[in-house]
């Protein structure tokens, strides 16, 4: 079977995780993904705090970027999808390249989701997932510190701001603010909010 046809491709991800949510289906990027991504790029004000607008083939390159993490690496964000509609929503998962400055949670979404706590309800369930499946002992989240909707998202999941960050080269100059919690205080926080 050819691995660019659509037979291939759902196979692949029915063995690749999922994660569903009331509202959402977090799965691995496909390339019916790629229009709305393309969109959320083209959106100067959505991608203000994530490197700025980019064309449809810089942004095909960079979408690619996922794929290949959970390829080689065995995470990366997760396609974010609206399960009533179908519709892609943004991305949001665990995100460790080399240098980066810990291991994070993090997330991008199309501006027709803002607003409707869908990247809380995503970032819930990647957080719970990679401290289930990663082992991980702590998420950060990089954050400008002019993004007021990215900080208030991070208060809402219990992180709290740990202070200026760096981000491996080309993004050096890049300000931000690394806002993160331990693997702990988001158990017991989970805790808490189910009794």
């Amino acid at each position: 079977m050819p691995t660019d046809s659509p037979d291939f491709r759902q196979r692949l991800q029915t063995l690749l995780p999922r994660i569903e949510t009331p509202r959402l289906l977090l799965r691995l990027p496909c390339s019916e993904d790629f229009e709305r991504y393309a969109q959320l790029h083209a959106d100067a004000e959505a991608v203000r705090f994530i490197g700025g607008e980019l064309l449809r083939a810089p942004a095909w390159r960079k979408f690619l970027q996922m794929p290949g993490a959970w390829m080689v690496q065995g995470y990366a964000m997760f396609s974010v999808i609206d399960k009533a509609s179908g519709l892609w929503l943004g991305q949001c998962g665990p995100w460790q390249p080399e240098g980066w400055p810990g291991t994070e949670v993090g997330w991008a979404f199309h501006r027709d989701a803002w607003g409707k706590g869908f990247a809380f309800e995503a970032a819930v369930a990647t957080i719970d997932w990679v401290f289930d499946h990663l082992g991980w002992e702590e998420v950060i989240h990089s954050i400008n510190p002019d993004n007021r909707a990215s900080q208030a998202l991070a208060r809402r999941l219990g992180s709290v701001n740990r202070g200026p960050g760096r981000l491996p080269p080309p993004h050096e100059d890049v300000r931000i603010d690394l806002w993160g919690q331990s693997r702990e205080d988001w158990l017991a926080r989970r805790t808490r909010d189910a009794k």
